[in-house]
């Protein structure tokens, strides 16, 4: 795409790449050390030499537009190769060093991922990480992570997946709720129980559904868009949640609402840009999640 590689200005390259990176021009100058202007005008040049536009905007902040993410792609690629040659220059190249951005859920982010980056730290001190609590998909081609836990394989081909969990969810809540309702409940009587809902609850209630299990609206009592917050009014008591039994077997202020039903099987796969495959820094994360978080199946 660049043409001719004696003229390729690697600085407008790395102004481009870390502002794809940083999500805006202001974050790429704070990266770099310049003027948000002067990272303005790098990437207009680039863009200029390329004729084609690189970012567009999306409400504060930028994103790569295809013609971006495709240059984003090949310079990524050169920086880690920079990068490699700078560590071995230096008698450095056994180090991994650098920050890996990991998008999970709020509820991932909360319970399970802390003690693993804890871990990973002790093991690589170099690494920084930065967790990306977020209930929807981040968009790894434009780089919002470099590394995503998700409940669903992509069906993008640029990305690498890895199925590294299988387990189960159920129907919790607080035992003092529990105590309250007459439960715990079989089908029947989970149709008049009160329940905490997330934003889109459609696949929740057909999941019940397909159990046998009627509600209706006004069984949704409290509701809220972040798993943890639904999770806290669970604990306080106002109603039933469908939960990970590897996070909710161990609060002991909630029990089963409804231990006859089945649970509700999910999966989460590891999900990385190809780059995976070439960057060491993330592949060392990526390796050491999959391993940690395979071994809660066991």
């Amino acid at each position: 795409m660049i043409g001719n590689e004696a003229n390729f200005d690697w600085e407008k390259a790395k102004a481009f790449y870390i502002a794809a990176r940083e999500g805006s021009l202001t974050g790429a100058a704070k990266v770099l050390g310049v003027t948000q202007p002067t990272v303005g005008r790098q990437v207009t040049a680039l863009e200029a030499e390329l004729g084609v536009a690189l970012f567009e905007r999306i409400g504060t902040g930028i994103a790569p537009t295809e013609a971006g993410l495709e240059l984003l792609d090949n310079i990524g690629e050169m920086a880690e190769a920079a990068q490699r040659i700078t560590l071995a220059a230096t008698g450095k190249s056994s180090a991994v060093e650098g920050t890996v951005r990991i998008s999970a859920t709020d509820l991932a982010c909360t319970y399970q991922l802390p003690p693993m980056v804890e871990k990973l730290r002790d093991l690589y001190p170099k690494i920084r990480i930065e967790l990306v609590a977020t209930n929807s998909i981040s968009d790894l081609r434009r780089r919002e992570a470099d590394i995503a836990l998700r409940g669903v394989r992509p069906t993008d081909n640029e990305l690498y997946a890895r199925k590294v969990y299988s387990g189960m969810a159920y129907l919790y809540a607080a035992r003092r709720y529990l105590e309250r309702a007459n439960g715990p409940f079989d089908a029947d009587g989970l149709a008049r129980a009160d329940f905490v809902e997330f934003e889109d609850n459609q696949t929740f209630r057909a999941a019940l559904a397909a159990m046998g299990v009627s509600v209706v609206p006004r069984n949704f009592v409290a509701m809220s868009t972040s798993h943890v917050i639904q999770w806290e009014m669970a604990k306080a008591g106002a109603g039933i949640i469908a939960m990970p039994a590897v996070v909710a077997d161990k609060e002991p202020l909630v029990a089963k609402a409804a231990p006859s039903l089945p649970g509700f099987p999910f999966d989460l796969w590891l999900v990385a840009h190809r780059e995976v495959k070439s960057s060491r820094r993330i592949r060392v994360v990526y390796d050491f999640l999959a391993q940690e978080i395979e071994a809660l199946s066991e």
